[in-house]
C-alpha cells in the first residue's frame, strides 16, 4: 500500500538517517597519538576512547572471557536446539551453529587464552601471531562491533537502503549484479572500514534483502580498507605524498574488479535464493527513481519506528558480532599468520610473480614478489615484509600499498568475519577471491602507477 508523505514519517526517515550518515560515513578531521593529522570517523573515534579510557589488560581479558563463553555456550546451544522456546530463540540464533563452527570457535577461545597467559608454541603465542591479534585486533574488534552493532540499525531500519536502492538501482544491477542497496555498503566500508561494510552485508543478507550470491559480491566485492588506514600504510611506506594518485589507482582497479568477479566462480556460481530458500527477485526498472525511493523510504521509517525492534536488533547485531566473530577471527587469523611468518609458504608462492614483475618494468623485483600474497594472512604484513627487504624505489612501494588495499581478503580481519557470517560463503572461496582480485588488479595497479608517478 503506497504510504502518505507526511512531515512526521519524512522527518522519521531523514533524522535517523542523517545521523547514521554522519556515524558511519563522514570523515573527520582528528590528531592521532602521535600528533599527526589525519581523518577519524565518530563511529570509530568512541570505539577508540573507550580503548583509551578501559585498562588494556582488561580489555584483553574481556574479549578472551567472551570467546571462552562463545565457545560453551554454542555447545549448548547446538546440543539443545531441538529443545528451543520462541522465548529463548534470541540466544539460540546467537549461540546455535554447526559441529564444525563449534570447533573453531573453541581453537578460538584456547588461542585466546595461550595467547593471554603466554604459554605455548611460538607459532601460536608469539608477537607477531595470536599475541598480536589478541592484543591489537580483536580489542579493537570488540569496541567497533560495540557501536556499530547497535548503531547500525539509523543505516539500515529507517529508508537510506530503500531510498539509494531505488536511487542506484538501473546503475548497479548492469554493472555489479547488485541491488542499489548495495551502494550504502560500499560507502560504508569505504570511508568507514571493511568490517562494517561485512557487517552490514550480513544483517540484509539475514533479513531477505540480499540473495546469497548479492551478499556474497558486496561483501568481498566491495568491503575495502578504509582511507583511514589507507593512509597508515602509506605513512608506512613513506609515501603519502602519493595518496591522490594512490586514491585514484584504487578506484579504477577496485572497480573493475568489482565489475569481473561477480561474472565469474566462485562468485558467479553462488545461489540466487534468499536465506528463507525462496528465488531472487530481479528489480524492474524505475521510472522516477527519486519519489519512488522517497516514497519506499518515509514507508520502511514509520514502519521500522512502529515495530520498535530496532534496540533490540542492534543488541543481537552486536552479540552476533561479539561471540560468533572474534573467535573464528583468533583462530582463522593466527593460523594465517603463523604460516606467514614461521613458513616460506608465501614465499614460495611468489616466486612465479617475479618474471611477471620484471616484465611489466618493476623495481626490485625479486623482492617486490615476496609482498604480493602475504597479505592473505594480515593487511599491514605487506608493507612490514616490503620495509625488512629494504625496498626503497617509490614506483615498488606504491604497487605494494595499492594492491595489499585492493586485495580485500585478509583472514586476520575481513576475511575471518566474512567467513564467520551467516552469509555462505567459505575458506576456499576466501583463497579464491584475494588470488583473482591479486591477478586483475596488479596489471592495472602497475600500469597507474607507471603512468601517475
Amino acid at each position: 500500500m503506497k504510504r502518505d508523505i507526511t512531515i512526521k514519517n519524512t522527518l522519521l526517515f531523514l533524522i535517523p538517517s542523517l545521523i547514521g550518515i554522519f556515524l558511519f560515513m563522514t570523515p573527520l578531521p582528528s590528531v592521532d597519538g602521535d600528533g599527526n593529522s589525519t581523518v577519524q570517523l565518530p563511529v570509530k573515534f568512541a570505539a577508540d576512547t573507550v580503548m583509551d579510557v578501559v585498562p588494556e589488560n582488561g580489555l584483553i581479558l574481556t574479549v578472551a572471557i567472551v570467546m571462552a563463553i562463545s565457545a560453551v555456550l554454542s555447545i549448548i546451544a547446538t546440543a539443545s536446539k531441538g529443545n528451543q522456546s520462541e522465548k529463548s530463540s534470541f540466544w539460540f540464533d546467537i549461540f546455535a551453529t554447526t559441529p564444525i563452527w563449534i570447533v573453531v570457535r573453541i581453537v578460538g577461545a584456547i588461542f585466546g587464552f595461550m595467547a593471554y597467559f603466554g604459554f605455548g608454541p611460538e607459532f601460536i603465542v608469539s608477537g607477531d601471531t595470536g599475541s598480536l591479534l589478541l592484543a591489537d585486533l580483536l580489542p579493537f574488534l570488540f569496541t567497533i562491533f560495540l557501536f556499530a552493532g547497535l548503531l547500525l540499525p539509523l543505516l539500515l531500519n529507517f529508508g537510506l537502503m530503500e531510498f539509494f536502492g531505488s536511487l542506484l538501482k538501473n546503475i548497479m544491477r548492469p554493472l555489479f549484479r547488485l541491488p542499489g542497496r548495495a551502494s550504502i555498503d560500499s560507502i560504508a566500508s569505504w570511508v568507514g572500514d571493511g568490517t562494517v561494510g561485512i557487517m552490514m552485508s550480513n544483517q540484509q543478507y539475514e533479513s531477505g534483502k540480499y540473495t546469497a550470491r548479492e551478499a556474497s559480491i558486496v561483501a568481498s566485492a566491495f568491503s575495502v580498507v578504509s582511507i583511514t588506514f589507507s593512509i597508515t600504510i602509506l605513512a608506512m611506506l613513506d609515501i603519502t605524498h602519493l595518496f591522490w594518485q594512490f586514491f585514484l589507482t584504487l578506484f579504477v582497479a577496485g572497480f573493475i574488479a568489482a565489475v569481473i568477479t561477480p561474472r565469474i566462480p566462485p562468485l558467479s556460481l553462488k545461489s540466487t535464493k534468499y536465506i528463507d530458500g525462496s528465488e531472487g527477485r530481479e528489480e524492474p526498472k524505475v521510472k522516477q527513481p527519486f519519489s519512488s525511493g522517497f516514497v519506499q523510504a518515509v514507508t520502511r521509517a514509520e514502519d521500522s519506528f512502529k515495530n520498535g525492534d530496532n534496540i533490540k536488533s542492534g543488541l543481537k547485531n552486536v552479540f552476533d558480532l561479539w561471540f560468533g566473530v572474534l573467535p573464528v577471527v583468533m583462530a582463522i587469523g593466527t593460523l594465517a599468520a603463523g604460516v606467514a611468518t614461521f613458513t616460506p609458504v608465501f614465499e614460495w608462492l611468489a616466486v612465479p610473480f617475479v618474471p611477471i614483475l620484471e616484465l611489466m618494468n618493476v623495481p626490485e623485483a625479486a623482492a617486490a614478489s615476496q609482498t604480493l600474497l602475504i597479505g592473505f594472512a594480515d593487511m599491514l604484513l605487506p608493507a612490514i615484509i616490503a620495509d625488512s627487504l629494504g625496498i626503497t624505489t617509490e614506483l615498488t612501494l606504491f604497487i605494494i600499498a595499492a594492491l595489499s588495499v585492493s586485495q580485500l581478503i585478509y583472514m586476520s580481519e575481513t576475511g575471518g568475519v566474512l567467513i564467520a557470517s551467516k552469509i555462505p560463503f567459505t575458506f576456499l572461496d576466501a583463497v579464491l577471491v584475494f588470488v583473482i582480485r591479486t591477478i586483475i588488479t596488479l596489471p592495472i595497479i602497475v600500469l597507474m602507477a607507471h603512468i601517475l608517478l
